[in-house]
Formats: structure tokens, sequence, C-alpha cells
């Protein structure tokens, strides 16, 4: 045990903050090579992250069920081939069940603050529940936790419903509602399908059309769950060509513009065939910028929803919200009853108002104004023992996010158990260390669908691309394959402090 006693609450090796598919896993990779002695702490009265917090109408994932789940947890039972939300949110259930993760979670115990105590090389937690110290700070939150809300002048006076996707009021009954609809990301295209046929109005209001191609989902019938049940081998080659197939879509963003223009073709070639009769329509939602500048999304219901009696696209903007409706810039104001904001996600400010202090106080938002530089997506230099999972410039536009999940994971563990090993008070990545690998990084983005241009998620303030991997996702599996030591500033539990040795 690490854990020693704290005069801040009970003590304990690792904390890891966040209870979705990265935060489970690094829990249970911890238990795998004999660390027991952590907690999960979850700002939810339940688990489950991503899955739980998105359960609006039609919440689903864009990549294959059987690629979308642990390498070391495959499951052959999935019903399609895209998982949608419930059946995401019972494998993360099964997950805590099967590997016995319940004692470590501590629901309702969102971390309110964080300072890293120098003097005992640990890290000192606030949260909703009391405190708590930790040797170790996981950060498994990633960065589509914090919904992004836009400043809408007038909002605060209308007087009807409103709420994020990511939050969705399931009391709210949207039947025969006036229902006004802000964004069109991946989100949007999922849910409007949805509540369409039940409203009496729905206003769409569009920044930018995003790119939209077919979405291959069926129905995996019961004779291929049996075979893939019962003959493990052959899930494994079903998984292993899955992740061929999509890996493969990285040369779309960053290959030969030629493969750009195919995936052009692509998206234009459905939106004809799902609008035919609509010329005008159409027009509206041609994308004018190069596919994968912004999130590309899957849908088969999306275009067909538009086309309804009872549903307006408006591309003109947003002027002001009133009591009663929303006045666009177009001049005509339009009585609305509810307002459901489709905008996505800061990832910029992932953190929100936590306070995370890590070296002579130096707070983490402020290192990451204009987008956070972390080395290999999970440490920052100034903050000792803390680690990110899914954390900086590991998103991705081709693959599945799991797979970098378990990237991600391995490296945090094998820091963890280099630290205790070797019984150092404390682990810092190098600062220049840190400050080339970006730079080596953000050159990667010239040239690719990403820096060509528009504007997207993807770009912090200043225009840095902080959420994205510019790179195949097993180069990132090969660079975390093992914790590289020199990169590190190691303190001595033995030494004075402010005296540093690898």
């Amino acid at each position: 045990m690490d854990s020693d006693q704290s005069d801040h609450g009970a003590a304990v090796e690792v904390a890891i903050v966040g209870s979705g598919y990265a935060g489970l896993c690094m829990g249970i990779k911890l238990r795998e090579r004999g660390i027991a002695d952590f907690v999960i702490l979850e700002q939810n009265v339940e688990f489950g992250g991503t899955w739980r917090v998105n359960s609006y109408p039609g919440a689903a994932c864009d990549i294959p069920s059987h690629l979308y789940s642990f390498s070391f947890a495959q499951n052959a039972d999935w019903s399609r081939k895209f998982p949608r939300q419930p059946e995401l949110l019972a494998y993360a259930e099964d997950i805590v069940r099967r590997y016995r993760l319940a004692p470590h979670l501590r629901l309702g115990h969102g971390l309110l603050a964080a300072d890293y105590d120098e003097a005992r090389g640990r890290w000192r937690l606030r949260t909703a529940h009391g405190e708590l110290s930790a040797r170790n700070l996981v950060l498994a939150t990633g960065g589509l936790s914090r919904a992004a809300l836009p400043a809408l002048p007038g909002l605060d006076s209308f007087a009807g419903k409103v709420f994020h996707s990511a939050r969705w009021d399931h009391g709210y009954d949207l039947r025969g509602k006036r229902v006004a609809v802000i964004g069109t990301g991946a989100s949007a295209i999922q849910f409007v399908p949805e509540i369409a046929p039940l409203v009496a109005q729905l206003d769409l209001y569009q920044r930018t059309a995003p790119w939209v191609l077919p979405r291959p989902d069926r129905a995996i019938t019961a004779a291929e769950r049996w075979l893939l049940r019962r003959l493990p081998p052959l899930r494994k080659l079903y998984r292993l060509l899955t992740y061929v197939q999509y890996e493969s879509r990285y040369l779309v963003f960053a290959g030969p513009s030629w493969l750009a223009g195919v995936a052009a073709r692509l998206g234009r070639r459905h939106l004809r065939r799902q609008l035919p009769h609509d010329a005008a329509l159409r027009a509206r939602l041609a994308p004018s910028y190069r596919p994968g500048c912004k999130r590309m999304l899957l849908s088969n219901d999306y275009y067909p929803a538009l086309a309804r009696a009872n549903v307006g696209l408006h591309t003109c903007g947003i002027a002001a919200v009133r009591p009663r409706g929303i006045a666009g810039a177009d001049g005509v104001e339009r009585a609305v009853d509810a307002i459901i904001f489709a905008t996505g996600f800061d990832v910029e400010h992932a953190l929100g108002a936590v306070a995370v202090r890590g070296r002579g106080g130096a707070l983490l938002a402020d290192a990451a104004r204009g987008g956070l530089a972390a080395y290999k997506g999970a440490t920052v230099p100034g903050f000792p023992n803390m680690y990110m999972i899914a954390g900086p410039n590991t998103g991705l536009g081709h693959n599945s996010m799991i797979y970098m999940i378990e990237s991600g994971v391995r490296y945090a563990v094998e820091a963890v158990l280099a630290r205790r090993r070797a019984g150092w008070r404390a682990l810092e990545v190098r600062d220049d260390v840190c400050r080339q690998y970006n730079q080596r990084l953000q050159a990667r983005f010239k040239g690719t669908a990403w820096a060509s241009g528009c504007r997207s998620w993807y770009l912090a303030s200043g225009g840095r691309n902080s959420a994205l991997w510019p790179g195949f996702t097993f180069e990132y599996r090969r660079i975390t394959r093992r914790f590289d030591a020199p990169a590190y500033l190691a303190t001595s539990a033995h030494l004075e402090e402010g005296h540093r040795a690898l």
C-alpha cells in the first residue's frame, strides 16, 4: 500500500475522476497490476459517463459495436452493428459487475478542487462529500464532458423550456410543442428525426452544414451472435477486420486529396438521393468545406426529417431570444415553447470550475487557455503525479476512442508502477520534452483536413488543435506502450525538497 494517513480525510494511492469507459478501464488495469487502493470519483449519482449522461432520443455511437468495446472484454451479444445508448450503458454496467468495481465507486463525489502538496507529493482533493488525499490523480473526464452553451442575447428572458442535448429533460413532454433546435452536430442529427414527428413545429438553426454520410447500420442476427459467442477466434478476427476498415479512414483526413474528393462525392450523392425533389433545401444543406474539417456524421433519417412539413431549416442566424420566441437575423420572430441546444461541448474548458492546482499553485485552467499541451495526451509540466486518460490531442475522427483509452490507461498505469517501485515522491514530465513533443505533433496537422480552414470544436480559442490525434491510432499505441522515465523529473522521497534526479 502506498497510501498513508492524511490530514485531509481518507488517503488512497490513486484517485480517478470520472466513471465513464476511461475511468472504469483505469480501475480494471490497476487491479490487474496489483493496485487495489483506488477510488473512482463521479459527480453524478450513477456511473457511466458519456453514455449515462447523453440519453437523448436516438443517441447512438458512430463506431461499430464490436470495436467500441474493450479488447479484454469483448461482447458477442450486441444487437446492432452500431450500438445505441441503452446498450452502451448496459455494457458499462456489466463491466462494473464483472470486474467488481462497485466498491471503488464514489457516486455523488464530484471533484470540487485539487491541490498538489509538494512536501508530501500527494494531491489534496475536495469533493462534494468531503476531502481525501491521493498519491496519484487520474483525470478520466474526457474532453466531451462540459456542455457548450452559446451566449444568446435575451436567453435569460425566455419563458419556455431550455436544455442541452447532453442534459435531456425526459420529464418535459415535447408532443404538440413548438421547438427550436440550435446546432446541427452529432446529437442533432440523431434526435431531430426522433422528435420531428412528435412536435407541432421544429425550427432548426444551422450555422454550418455538416457532411452526412450513409449509416450502414443493421440488426445483428441471432445466428451471427451465436457464432461470435461460440467461436472467440472469429470474434477477434471480426474485430480486427473492423479496426483495419476504420483505421484506413484516416487517409481521408490526411492522405491524398482525391480520397477527400471521394468522401465528398459520397456525401453529395447521399444528399441528392435523400432529398431528390427539393433543390433549394439541398443547396442549404450542402457543405462548403473539405470533408473531415468538422466531424463527419452518419445518418439515414436526418435529411428526410428536414423535408417534413412541420420542420424549418434556418441559416440566417439568431439575433435575439424573446420571452416567447426567437428573432432570427432575417427579421422574422418565430414562436417557441422550448429551446434545445445541440451545440456540443467546451473542450478547452472541460474541467469547468474545478480548480486543479499543481506545483507552486499553478492552475490547470490557466495552462489550458488556448488549448492544453500535454505529453502523449497524458501528463502536463507542473502537475506531478497527475495523468489524463483521453486527454489533449487523443480524440479521433476516424476510429474507436476505446482503442485510445486502452493505450492511455496502459501508459498511466506503467507510470504509477514506476514511481511506486522506485519509491519516488513524484514524477513530472519535463517541460522541454513536452514542448518538443507538441511542436512535432502540431506540425503533423499541416495539410490535413483538420487544418483546411473551417471553424470547428477541434480548435481552441487561439486556433490550436488540442482535441485530435493527427495520426494512425496504432502510432499512439506504439508511443504509449512503455513508460519512458527519461522524459520525466523524479523527486526522490529521500532528498530535500527542490532536488530532483532521474
